[in-house]
């Protein structure tokens, strides 16, 4: 019998993830600094912020591609997005670009979310969806546009786009949550 590969804790995969942490502090003094509204720190936090959320694609793509796939990583990494995510979306809230309700509809799905996950792991797990990925790119585009020093035109894509990641995130949680409760019932029955 063949004895399966350890996969070390610190490889490529998990070191970009625990970047992508270390740079939320990082992005917010960025975000905030000189009043939150300066052009010059603003777009030092895109840039913090882009580089973070492209770390993202980057280490899913190196942990599959390579075979460098942790518990850590499966914990770690949805930490690192919803930190990075969760935190801009504060941000942006405090800083009065972005309204509360859009902030907290967005958080209380992922939270929520993140714990349906939990309670039905003993099931199987959820994965991402094709949705929930789409959600996630357009919220990631959506927080980026606003993140910028902004103007008419630029205001009106980020509203536009972060629509589209509202209602992704509210179908997608809808989605989850049936699918779930399916996964759930499943599971009950076969004990039968």
């Amino acid at each position: 019998m063949t004895e399966a590969r350890k996969v070390p804790l610190l490889n490529v995969a998990n070191i970009l993830t625990m970047a992508r942490l270390a740079l939320v502090p990082v992005f917010l003094f960025s975000l905030f600094e000189a009043g939150g509204f300066d052009t010059t720190w603003r777009l030092i936090a895109f840039g913090i912020f882009a580089v973070a959320s492209f770390t993202d694609h980057i280490d899913g793509t190196l942990a599959r591609k390579h075979g460098l796939i942790t518990d850590f990583g499966k914990i770690a990494d949805p930490i690192a997005d919803k930190a990075l995510t969760g935190s801009a979306l504060v941000g942006l809230s405090i800083l009065d670009v972005l309204p509360w309700w859009i902030t907290i509809t967005i958080a209380v799905r992922e939270i929520g979310i993140t714990l349906l996950r939990f309670w039905v792991i003993r099931y199987g797990v959820i994965p991402a969806s094709r949705g929930g990925k789409a959600k996630t790119l357009a919220q990631v585009i959506a927080i980026g546009l606003f993140v910028l020093p902004q103007n008419d035109v630029l205001g009106l894509i980020a509203w536009v786009i972060m629509a589209v990641a509202l209602v992704l995130t509210i179908v997608t949680g809808i989605d989850y949550v049936i699918h779930a409760f399916k996964m759930k019932a499943r599971a009950g029955r076969a004990v039968l």
